[in-house]
């Protein structure tokens, strides 16, 4: 599936009409002779299709060697860094594609080649555990090409791999966090759920729920319990029927609440605990950049049944990426 639609947009991109395949099978020697360009180019556009990715390499390159000032050596250059992608030589397809983009910025294929290079880092993306530098990479490519071709079919599949792709940098930060909550860092690891907060490319995530419970844990751990309280409030109007606040439900509106200094009278302590729980129940909330506060006066809603059941957690919702 990916093969065909990307040879056709491919095609699409860079070929024109009256290019037919030489009939028969033709096999491609080691050490060409003088050709015409046509045969040789058909050649590789014939290995394409059969998917014999190293002959058609070979076929293409030989197009620029024999003929380097044609429009059939241009073309070449795009073809042979498709196959060079097929073959999952990722640097190799990249240098081809920035070689063309440097010789035919102005070429009607451009956009094709800036979208390879995006493709060639996108598909190296590893999973949240690694190092995302080529994570990172993709997304300054894809961006690169919705900026410079807006309106092409290009950017389109770009604007989603960039969704995909501001998931995973966000997984990242939630995977280091989670480490350090884990390891009683709870300043460290708010500072990460925090930047998943506010990070605008972040909130619309699949992360952005867990990363405003995980900040209501760390919140609470520390003490911070007017804080815990504001963000807690912001999941509920944001997400009130996310598990997440569910669980967090739990957490701000439990009996067992930390006391922030530990050694003082304990009639003092209860004392602040009565005011932590009326705290909690507030909703006069600030609300971190863009997600919506929860409007003043209205109480936390229970998400939960009055005899909930426990259920396995939803599985994420399936995406089917575009093609191409």
């Amino acid at each position: 599936m990916r093969h065909t639609a990307l040879l056709s947009a491919l095609s699409a991109a860079i070929l024109t009409a009256g290019l037919g395949a030489c009939a028969g099978n033709p096999k491609v020697e080691k050490q060409y002779v003088e050709q015409p360009v046509e045969k040789i180019y058909n050649q590789g556009a014939d290995f394409l299709d059969e998917r014999r990715w190293t002959d058609a390499i070979t076929a293409f390159d030989e197009v620029e060697r024999q003929h380097p000032f044609s429009s059939w050596a241009r073309r070449s250059i795009l073809m042979g860094a498709y196959a060079r992608y097929q073959l999952e030589k990722y640097d190799e397809a990249t240098i081809a594609a920035q070689r063309f983009i440097s010789l035919h910025p102005g070429s009607d294929s451009a956009a094709y080649a800036y979208y390879l290079v995006a493709l060639c880092s996108f598909d190296q993306i590893f999973d949240v555990g690694r190092d995302q530098s080529s994570t990172l990479r993709a997304l300054q490519a894809l961006d690169e090409v919705t900026r410079r071709f807006p309106g092409s079919e290009y950017a389109r599949d770009a604007r989603f791999k960039a969704e995909m792709t501001n998931d995973q940098l966000a997984g990242k930060e939630m995977d280091i966090g989670r480490f350090y909550l884990n390891a009683d860092q709870h300043l460290a690891a708010a500072n990460r759920f925090l930047k998943v907060i506010e990070n605008p490319s972040f909130q619309t995530t699949t992360h952005a729920p867990e990363a405003l419970h995980r900040l209501v844990e760390a919140y609470m751990s520390m003490g911070l319990i007017e804080e815990a309280t504001k963000t807690a409030a912001v999941l509920g109007y944001n997400y009130p029927s996310s598990e997440w606040y569910a669980r967090t439900y739990k957490i701000v509106t439990s009996d067992k609440l930390p006391v922030p200094e530990y050694g003082r009278d304990t009639r003092k302590a209860e004392r602040e605990k009565a005011v932590q729980q009326k705290r909690l129940r507030a909703a006069a909330l600030a609300s971190p950049r863009s997600f919506k506060s929860s409007p003043e006066g209205e109480d936390f809603a229970n998400p939960l049944p009055e005899n909930p059941s426990p259920e396995a957690p939803p599985a994420a919702p399936e995406t089917q990426a575009p093609t191409g």
